[in-house]
């Protein structure tokens, strides 16, 4: 049965994000302590198997249902919920583009308040742009992520938010050493 216990060469798999949850006491103004004892061993079981054991098959929540002795019905249910109540932002793969020859970049904008709004729509509208967030203090107030197939894609990206009325300045900062960070949060103890 394959899983996403150790990966495949060419994809990083990143099966959950989270909101609630960042594996620590208190992170972020969240008692963790407190949100796990909000969820029951039947929600914690199920992000454990989302997050270690999440099977790459053609119909894996009906696999997760027989493993824990419920309906695919049951599962899908409980993993609506879990994401509705924020404990999952994001369920699906995320793919190592630097290994498959892609580019990227973090992206620093500066950005007149006014035009905030208007800015972060134009910019997450690229197909490319992960990662957008507003920050205060800093005389550059917008980052984000670009990814494109190639330097020149890259680049006709950085032009157009370049001229996006507010823009006041763009600065790159491609990576010149990636640390990748594999964050797992245990619910359950084996």
């Amino acid at each position: 049965m394959p899983s996403l216990a150790g990966g495949y060469p060419y994809y990083d798999w990143y099966w959950l994000g989270w909101h609630k949850m960042y594996g620590s006491d208190v992170i972020m103004g969240v008692d963790v302590a407190e949100e796990r004892e909000t969820l029951d061993y039947f929600d914690r079981k199920i992000l454990h198997i989302l997050q270690y054991d999440f099977p790459i098959i053609a119909s894996p929540y009906d696999y997760i249902s027989s493993q824990m002795k419920s309906t695919e019905e049951v599962i899908l249910e409980r993993v609506s919920w879990l994401y509705q109540q924020g404990y999952i932002r994001r369920l699906g793969v995320s793919i190592d583009s630097r290994r498959i020859g892609y580019v990227s970049t973090l992206v620093a904008l500066k950005v007149a308040e006014e035009f905030v709004e208007a800015v972060a729509k134009v910019v997450n509208s690229f197909a490319g742009v992960t990662h957008n967030y507003l920050r205060e203090g800093d005389e550059y107030n917008m980052w984000f992520t670009a990814i494109a197939p190639n330097q020149e894609s890259l680049e006709q990206i950085l032009h157009l938010v370049r001229e996006i009325q507010g823009v006041d300045l763009l600065l790159t900062l491609p990576a010149k050493r990636v640390f990748k960070v594999n964050v797992k949060f245990p619910l359950i103890t084996r």
